[in-house]
């Protein structure tokens, strides 16, 4: 019977920025220099999968520590109407 290996499935957390050209600018703040770009949000988001996955997989093959996922607060856009003057 063959071993079967389970896969850990962990979130960490993404900046995503938007470019003054257009599209997002995206990086990792728990792995410095791992960054990527999509030309709209739902691509970067498949970009930043793609290169956080393959920095993990460097990782693990160059025998590194791979980052616990650090705890970092939720930033969202609230949106309200000033009141009149």
């Amino acid at each position: 019977m063959a071993k079967q290996h389970s896969q850990k499935i962990i979130e960490y957390p993404a900046l995503f920025d938007p470019a003054s050209e257009g599209g997002y600018d995206v990086s990792f703040p728990d792995f410095p220099g791992c960054v990527t770009f999509g030309k709209t949000f739902e691509e970067a988001r498949q970009m930043a999968k793609e290169v956080l996955e393959l920095w993990l997989e460097e990782l693990q093959a160059t025998k590194q520590i791979i980052p616990r996922k650090t705890r970092r607060p939720i930033i969202d856009e609230v949106t309200v109407a000033l009141p009149s003057r």
